[in-house]
This record gives structure tokens, sequence and C-alpha cells, in this order.
């Protein structure tokens, strides 16, 4: 009889409607508060307003803007920046794809 090993993932599921702090950010996202907040210089998240950094709140969709931030890092080596461009870039071509769609009567 053979072993099978079982793979549990947990995740969650954060929407806009959800506000956390820059702790909770970095918990999630596993970045120091200084990473972070280079993000938010390179305009890769947003908080919501802004003021002392111990107040700041982000939205949910932030931690996944994150994520997609450093896997850029991670996977194509690019700095800061770069995953700021590369993102802005991304969001453009969805949001042609969801006027594409549309127009097609979708």
């Amino acid at each position: 009889m053979t072993r099978k090993m079982q793979t549990v993932i947990r995740g969650e599921i954060l929407e806009e409607e959800v506000v956390l702090s820059l702790g909770e950010v970095c918990r999630l996202c596993r970045l120091s508060a200084d990473e972070l907040l280079v993000m938010v210089d390179e305009g890769i998240i947003e908080p919501m307003e802004r003021g002392p950094t111990s107040h700041w709140r982000f939205h949910g969709t932030s931690v996944r803007r994150a994520h997609r931030a450093v896997q850029l890092r991670r996977d194509l080596g690019v700095n800061w920046a770069g995953a700021a461009l590369a993102l802005e870039l991304l969001d453009e071509v969805e949001t042609l794809r969801q006027r594409l769609w549309r127009l097609e009567g979708g």
C-alpha cells in the first residue's frame, strides 16, 4: 500500500471592502514595512488616505497586487519600478479585454 501525501492549501479571498492596516498587509504578503513603503512610493499599491504610516489602511485588493509585484521581481528579476510598470500594463490589457468583451456582446 502506498502512502499518499495530502497538501492543504489555505487561502483568503480579499475583497475591496476589506480594510487592512500596514502591518496586516506586511504579514499577509510576507514583506517588511520598508518594502511595502517602496511599493507605495512606486505606485504599486496605494493607501486609502495619506498621513502617518501607522494610520495607513489598504483595500484587500492591495494584497493581491503586492503579491503580483513580488512574483514579477522573483520570476523576472525586475526592480520595484519595473514591477509597477508591468502591473500598470497588465491592468490596461485587462481593461481593454473587458471593453472588447462588452463590445462583442459578452
